[in-house]
């Protein structure tokens, strides 16, 4: 089998989860959609191209191996909404849509934003049957990306280059390992594995969660749920 690997490093990260309310936390593992997105973003493809942004999201695999999920930074963050009978039956596709109103009109919603600082992730894509790229063209487009890329949200640039490259192994883990050796480093020092259903992890789930982070509509922000499963490795920072 072969995979896509690369590493993404970064002073401040945000994987986003479900946001309900004032509070917009951060998970410790990347997302599905997180992944898929920095690939689109690679790739050159843009908001608006839902047929394209579907293909990638649809198909490849993601697993991650957490080096570091970072320490938990929350950002109290101001930001100006109109009221919901404004936005009833008007377009507001945009952000700039969305505030094209009086300010007068406009409301200050108080928010808690979470972020990772110092993360460490390594990424492993499997492509399934009929994927539009091949992981030399993603690969490719690692290490020319035609938008910037970054973790989770626009203030959250990688802090490292990716270092992509297109590794054979029997499984995740002895991808990684093919990858650290190519790259002179270790593969011992991921602390947890995530995969999703349809890879070989090569090592034992010790618990399986719902996370809701598979797009279903990029235009709308729906995403639906999906089967995460995760290994603990060792004790991260042992």
């Amino acid at each position: 089998m072969s995979y896509l690997v690369f590493r993404l490093r970064g002073l401040m990260a945000s994987w986003g989860e479900v946001a309900v309310g004032e509070h917009r936390g951060s998970d410790g593992i990347p997302t599905t959609s997180a992944l898929a997105g920095l690939l689109c973003a690679a790739l050159g493809l843009r908001r608006e191209q839902e047929s394209a942004l579907q293909a990638v999201h649809s198909s490849y695999l993601f697993a991650v191996g957490v080096c570091s999920e970072g320490v938990l930074l929350r950002d109290y963050h101001t930001a100006q909404v109109p009221s919901r009978s404004l936005l009833k039956g008007s377009k507001h596709v945009t952000r700039k849509d969305e505030i094209a109103f009086p300010r007068h009109e406009l409301n200050t919603m108080l928010s808690m934003r979470d972020h990772r600082q110092e993360v460490d992730h390594l990424v492993a894509v499997q492509a399934q049957p009929g994927s539009p790229y091949t992981l030399e063209e993603l690969r490719h487009a690692l290490l020319q990306p035609v938008f910037v890329l970054y973790l989770g949200r626009k203030s959250c640039p990688p802090c490292a280059p990716l270092h992509p490259l297109v590794v054979d192994g029997q499984h995740v883990l002895a991808a990684f390992s093919g990858y650290a050796t190519k790259q002179g480093t270790s593969s011992s020092f991921v602390a947890k594995l995530a995969w999703p259903e349809g890879m070989n992890a090569g090592v034992p789930a010790d618990l399986s969660q719902r996370r809701q982070d598979r797009l279903t509509h990029r235009g709308a922000w729906q995403y639906g749920d999906r089967v995460e499963h995760v290994a603990m490795l060792r004790q991260e920072g042992a």
